[in-house]
């Protein structure tokens, strides 16, 4: 969480240099960047958080209704959602638990495999995405960061991810016949 007033000093820089000073200067650097990273994290997702409580909503279960949102019919298989969200299936069956508690969601039976689950978004819980976007997007319009520097962090995240392995590069279109 956010402090009310900043420290006198960086607890990174100081960090870093006391990384340095025990002699660990090949892996100062990454632990700089590793640290920055996470408390970047820290203070994005408290004021995420803070913008999606009034909607009794998290991060994650916003996202879920968001993707869901995006379709055009509002439906998605329960595994599509895992792998678009990027996170472990359990992690899915708790939000979307959740969601459907609040009959934000509903589980609906895939047509063709009988062990499957379609997500269907409810009206209250397109109106509920879409009164929270309206306000998250406030937020991300204000990250502390201007256009260039936003610019070149998303890229520089992005080769970070690629390299991680996170996500390749599309394959070419072929040209037509």
């Amino acid at each position: 969480m956010a402090q009310n007033r900043p420290l006198p000093v960086d607890p990174i820089a100081e960090a870093r240099r006391q990384w340095i000073a025990h002699g660990w200067d090949s892996a100062a650097g990454g632990m700089t960047a590793v640290t920055s990273v996470m408390r970047a994290h820290q203070l994005w997702l408290a004021r995420v958080e803070s913008a999606l409580k009034p909607f009794d909503l998290s991060f994650a279960r916003y996202e879920m209704l968001r993707l869901l949102a995006f379709t055009r019919e509002g439906r998605m298989p329960m595994a599509s959602a895992t792998a678009r969200l990027q996170v472990h299936p359990t992690s899915v069956t708790n939000t979307v638990d959740r969601l459907a508690k609040a009959g934000l969601v509903e589980r609906h039976p895939h047509p063709i495999d009988g062990r499957a689950a379609v997500l269907v978004l409810t009206e209250d819980g397109r109106a509920r995405v879409d009164e929270a976007t309206a306000v998250l997007n406030a937020v991300f319009a204000d990250v502390g960061l201007d256009a260039e520097d936003i610019q070149n962090l998303v890229g520089i995240v992005a080769r970070l991810r690629k390299t991680a392995g996170d996500f390749r590069d599309p394959d070419p279109v072929p040209d037509p016949l």
